[in-house]
């Protein structure tokens, strides 16, 4: 009981430390810290990625999942910015000695930028008099500099060397509470602009370039580490396209579209992920064509490849997603060093900043349902097998123009046991899955009535877990198209081909029910408009009821019309609706209880053996079983009569005949089951 107290108070105690700081990369430095202290004061917990340098503060998610871009991380503990070891003692208790920017540089690591300072005469500078902020680039990040780059720098350093230092210094203290997201800041070169990222996870950029290690004052300033040597921005992302030879055919599509202006406005920023010319060759003629001369999909397509704000590489630690301009979201990941796109490696040059923006070259152009035909959207998704059928029958005018349709799709698994023939029943079945108009499921309604291209009308049943049109319920989103909208739907819908009576006398398995419905006087009932759901006792069933007892209840208007009432509810339910228990009231009066168990239906507990047979004023389930009320609604002198022993009797010899169907003809089961019955 102590532990979970005491666990309690430090889960309290974290969350309270860690809200209090007001930023994200305040926020994971607090957790870090926490995560530290029972190393001593000052230890900070570090992620760093196993088999490279590199390493992260993080927040608890990253911390429990302990992986940093799908790459194992170890936890190592170091003294947090600003303080130091002191031999003998635990932790780190000593706070580093205050030192002017050049000192400081040699303190935190940044051995290299101190180097190239010196050379450059900039020491005088960031050692004297002022107040400063210097992006420090690491060691590793001066050594990965192209060796022709370096060289021109270091062959230069009275104007080259020393510029691109000046371009990583702002003359003021800038700390990381004071940069926010999406701001700029002159630098000390030429008054150019350095920008800014500060990201929820905690990580902060200056031109792409990480932080990391912050916040490191000095007597005339702060540095700030930063993993890469920055170069100064000029172009815009539209200036970007216009001068990358591998993005021309972007560059057509954007002014084809119109939306040079976008990428040359300075008001927002954005990245670009712009796929290349291999990306767009990548793409069937034919597809690429309709969408270029089609200015809707084009302008679609191509704000499917912008993001809201601009991204850096640097920022993505774990897959998230992230919404584009269209509107669709993308899943944007890594897997070590590489970005990922929905799962896919797709990015083949990263972090070209803009002055509005970032762009990341792709190799795939990213298509997005809202510039696709149905037949398009249907061959990616887990429909492909209904659209290859609405193919093969004919019907994929209706699939691959600028016709306004909705296609209500079956799920792949719905094919599981075999895919039909297309004969001329089948074509006509699929084209009653075709709508004559774009429908969004979310503005269905219950009782809505829809047309087919092939004139049929389809209901709309909406229940409280379900979404059905007819048999057929709604399995998946909407996948929305340029012209058309494809609802994936659980099974193959079966139009209604007459009324309830219509449906029972076409089927010879019902041929003694529909005697005892006219027996009954229902006839009439179920003849009209109406929503009912029958469960419609086969002749098998009545068959297994004790000899006598069905010439007895045909002959007792009253005791067959409550019978046959009971298998009678007083709305339409279909089995695809049915997820959990549901409760049904019947013409007779009691509850009707209807649960799904192995993709099969029950109906108080009995199997159905064929569900969903659509008719015009309900729907059909086939029954191999008669059921019961649980209390009759006769005279005094009837509650009492033998015949509902017998009717108890009947259902109980339609169990133990179902056991068995498969084993022996439906009367010698019978006569098996009875014989035991008979001598007890």
């Amino acid at each position: 009981m102590n532990r979970i107290v005491l666990l309690a108070l430090t889960l309290t105690l974290l969350t309270t430390l860690v809200t209090s700081a007001r930023y994200p990369y305040q926020k994971v430095l607090q957790h870090s810290r926490i995560r530290g202290r029972q190393h001593g004061p000052n230890v900070c917990a570090v992620q760093k990625v196993m088999g490279s340098n590199k390493q992260y503060y993080t927040n608890c998610k990253q911390w429990y999942q302990r992986k940093i871009c799908g790459k194992s991380t170890v936890i190592v503990y170091e003294c947090c910015p600003g303080y130091e070891k002191v031999p003998g003692e635990k932790g780190c208790p000593a706070a580093l000695p205050l030192s002017n920017i050049y000192d400081t540089l040699g303190i935190v690591g940044a051995g290299t930028t101190q180097l190239y300072s010196d050379r450059a005469n900039l020491r005088p500078d960031i050692e004297g008099p002022g107040s400063f902020t210097i992006f420090a680039p690491s060691n590793e990040a001066w050594a990965a500099l192209p060796a022709e780059i370096l060289d021109a720098l270091v062959s230069n350093v009275n104007i080259e060397l020393l510029n691109a230092l000046r371009y990583h210094m702002v003359d003021k203290r800038l700390l990381t509470d004071e940069m926010k997201h999406g701001v700029t800041v002159p630098s000390m070169y030429q008054n150019l602009d350095i920008h800014i990222h500060h990201y929820p996870n905690g990580i902060v950029t200056v031109n792409c370039a990480r932080l990391i290690k912050a916040d490191h004052h000095a007597t005339n300033g702060v540095v700030h580490v930063i993993d890469k040597v920055i170069t100064a921005v000029t172009n815009s992302l539209d200036q970007v396209v216009e001068t990358e030879e591998s993005l021309e055919t972007l560059r057509a599509a954007v002014a084809a579209a119109g939306l040079e202006t976008m990428l040359q406005s300075e008001d927002k920023q954005y990245t670009l992920l712009a796929p290349t010319n291999e990306a767009f060759e990548k793409v069937p003629q034919e597809t690429l064509t309709r969408i270029l001369g089609d200015p809707e999909a084009l302008k679609d397509l191509l704000h499917h490849h912008l993001l809201h704000s601009a991204q850096c590489s640097e920022a993505i630690i774990a897959g998230s997603s992230i919404e584009t301009i269209e509107g669709t979201p993308l899943e944007v990941g890594c897997l070590g060093d590489e970005l990922t796109l929905n799962g896919k490696a797709i990015i083949s040059k990263k972090d070209v900043l803009a002055t509005n923006g970032v762009v990341h070259f792709i190799d795939e152009l990213l298509i997005p349902d809202s510039a696709k035909t149905l037949s398009e959207l249907g061959k990616d998704s887990v429909a492909s097998t209904a659209i290859d059928l609405f193919q093969q029958a004919g019907l994929n005018s209706h699939l691959a123009v600028n016709e306004r349709v909705t296609v209500i799709a079956p799920h792949n698994n719905a094919f599981k046991a075999g895919t039909p023939v297309i004969d001329r029943d089948m074509k006509n079945l699929l084209q009653s899955h075709i709508i004559k108009e774009q429908l969004s499921s979310k503005y269905l309604y219950h009782g809505q009535v829809l047309e087919t291209v092939g004139g049929k009308k389809l209901r709309v049943f909406v229940y409280r877990n379900a979404l059905c049109i007819e048999n057929s319920c709604i399995d998946a989103h909407d996948k929305k198209g340029r012209y058309g909208t494809l609802f994936i739907v659980d099974k193959l819908l079966t139009p209604p081909s007459g009324n309830v009576m219509d449906v029972l006398k076409a089927d010879n398995r019902f041929s003694m029910l529909v005697a005892a419905i006219q027996s009954a006087g229902l006839t009439e009932t179920l003849n009209r408009e109406g929503t009912f759901t029958v469960l419609a006792p086969t002749d098998e069933a009545f068959r297994a009821l004790p000899s006598g007892e069905l010439n007895k209840l045909l002959g007792n208007a009253e005791e067959l019309s409550n019978l046959l009432k009971y298998h009678i509810g007083d709305e339409i339910l279909v089995s695809g609706a049915v997820s959990q228990l549901v409760r049904m009231k019947s013409l007779q009066g009691e509850k009707l209880e209807a649960m799904t168990r192995n993709s099969t239906l029950f109906v108080n507990k009995e199997p159905v053996s064929e569900a969903d047979i659509m008719a015009t004023n309900g729907v059909v389930h086939a029954m191999n079983t008669v059921l019961q009320p649980a209390k009759s609604h006769y005279r005094g002198d009837l509650q009492s009569d033998s015949g509902l022993d017998i009717l108890r009797q009947a259902a109980a010899y339609s169990k133990v005949s179902q056991r068995h169907a498969r084993l022996v003809p439906p009367n010698s089961k019978l006569l098996s089951k009875m014989k035991p019955r008979s001598s007890e």
